[in-house]
């Protein structure tokens, strides 16, 4: 679900587009957004605070063969989760699984990884090298 939410609606319909047909599914709810607290903890370890809120929406889809899928994404984008959530049900399906692997998530996180590359490499070029010279002092 991870490399979903990092993708646009219109990469996730493009790809479901191009497995036609899908199986019938119904929606359990229509999407709606609401606020989550976000928390935070100082270096990691410290004790946890309320560093604010964020809004995320949130889908519920049920296919016609029993599997509900649930999907979650920041922002108010109704349709990204609603196509989470179908994602997230087709992928409960034995037959679904194996063609959503390879058609619809390979794809994207092949290109997500292609530009995790390039920040990496626009960020390494940036670095500073520092050194210490050692002083005349005994």
């Amino acid at each position: 679900m991870a490399t979903l939410t990092c993708s646009s609606v219109e990469e996730i319909t493009r790809y479901l587009a191009a497995l036609d047909p899908l199986p019938t599914h119904t929606q359990l709810r229509e999407p709606q957004s609401g606020l989550v607290m976000l928390r935070g903890r100082i270096g990691g370890d410290g004790a946890p605070f309320n560093f604010g809120e964020a809004t995320v929406s949130r889908g519920a889809v049920r296919l016609a063969t029993g599997e509900t899928g649930f999907g979650y994404a920041l922002g108010r984008e109704h349709e990204k989760a609603r196509l989470i959530a179908l994602v997230d049900a087709l992928m409960q399906h034995e037959q679904w699984q194996p063609v959503l692997e390879r058609s619809v998530l390979a794809p994207i996180e092949d290109r997500l990884t292609v530009e995790r590359a390039k920040t990496a490499q626009q960020a390494a070029a940036t670095k500073v090298e520092f050194f210490t010279l050692v002083r005349g002092e005994d």
